[in-house]
């Protein structure tokens, strides 16, 4: 906790350090490397049309506000403290917006705090493997914040999955669309989101299909842990799409987002399609649990038949330690005791009693 004070009080002092400079002042040498490593990207749109030229978010923020229909998109990737502190200075953001959009691990959520906007999405991905193991990683998520203002949208990426490389370049063919201002880039990154779960729900059922078609073979087949790391890895996924109903259905309030009117069909449709990667998700979970509980008895099926061989074995054993036992006693008047034939008629007994007893358990199956 200590920590995180001090790295708030670095990054406002750092903060105003850089709102302070000058137009063509030059960045301290230190934090021009730091804030430049954590910038994707930044561009200026006026009329959903790129402006040319390189831009410091300063200008394209300054400039955009002079636009009516301008604003600016910065992208960033894990920024720290200090190198998000002059953009949360720029835009006034508080402390706990700041605190919010550096989170790691947030549930999807929107968010209204004054004229600024936080739409957090979950981001995922599949990974590639050849096969499935106790300990394959079959999703990896992330996190995507949206900071969305009158004049500016600031992403902040969290993980490997959901680069928007993708999505800038998809709406800058798109001027129409762009034109809507920062709201567009939301319903961009969410479609975008929406796209990528559909295909991870795919990739997933494709697990899950395999893992039923092995789980009953006797030779071959899945293990329980496979199946376990399958649906951990599945409630993972699940944890992404699920919570994300809630804040698609937020944004049609108009007491909640202040959406473009061309903007609320397309948010209308992006729900009805993340429903279906929901009951997708739904499905595979239940068919895993099916799975999952079929394999069990199973399981417990061949413990159950391991047991009764071994105890059927055991019982042959016992009529031959029982034998030996009683004769091996210290007795001196034992049936067959003095007879020259007598150890031949007791092994034969013993071996006659070890037939009999393995035909009638191969006939009642327990052997």
């Amino acid at each position: 906790m200590q920590q995180v004070k001090v790295g708030r009080r670095v990054g406002r002092m750092i903060g105003r350090m850089m709102r302070h400079l000058q137009p063509g002042e030059p960045l301290p040498h230190l934090l021009a490397g730091a804030a430049q490593d954590a910038v994707v990207d930044c561009a200026l749109y006026v009329r959903g049309v790129r402006q040319p030229g390189g831009h410091s978010f300063q200008e394209a923020y300054a400039a955009a506000r002079r636009r009516r229909n301008g604003f600016v998109w910065l992208g960033l990737f894990e920024p720290t403290w200090a190198q998000f502190a002059a953009v949360a200075e720029e835009l006034g953001l508080d402390d706990l917006t700041a605190e919010k959009a550096l989170a790691l691990e947030r549930r999807p959520a929107v968010e209204r705090r004054g004229e600024v906007t936080m739409l957090v999405v979950r981001t995922a991905r599949y990974v590639e493997h050849a096969e499935l193991t106790a300990t394959s990683e079959v999703v990896d998520t992330g996190a995507v914040t949206l900071l969305i203002g009158p004049h500016f949208v600031v992403s902040v990426r969290h993980g490997g999955a959901g680069a928007l490389a993708d999505v800038r370049q998809y709406l800058e063919q798109r001027p129409a669309m762009l034109g809507n201002g920062p709201w567009a880039v939301a319903y961009a990154v969410c479609d975008r989101m929406v796209e990528v779960y559909h295909d991870v729900a795919t990739h997933v059922e494709q697990d899950v299909e395999q893992l039923e078609q092995t789980a009953f073979l006797r030779v071959g087949g899945c293990d329980v842990q496979q199946i376990y790391q399958l649906k951990r890895e599945l409630v993972e996924f699940k944890r992404a799409v699920v919570p994300l109903q809630a804040p698609l259905r937020r944004m049609n309030d108009p007491a909640v987002v202040e959406l473009p009117p061309p903007l609320r069909q397309y948010f209308a449709d992006l729900l009805g399609r993340l429903t279906q990667v929901v009951e997708r998700v739904g499905s595979d979970n239940e068919l895993l649990d099916s799975i999952l509980q079929a394999r069990l008895a199973q399981v417990g099926l061949d413990q159950n038949n391991d047991m009764r061989k071994i105890a059927s074995w055991a019982a042959i054993a016992a009529l031959q330690t029982a034998i030996a036992g009683i004769y091996g006693m210290n007795f001196e008047h034992i049936p067959g005791l003095q007879w020259q034939y007598g150890f031949y008629a007791t092994i034969l007994v013993m071996a006659a009693g070890s037939v009999v007893l393995h035909r009638l358990f191969r006939r009642s199956g327990w052997l």
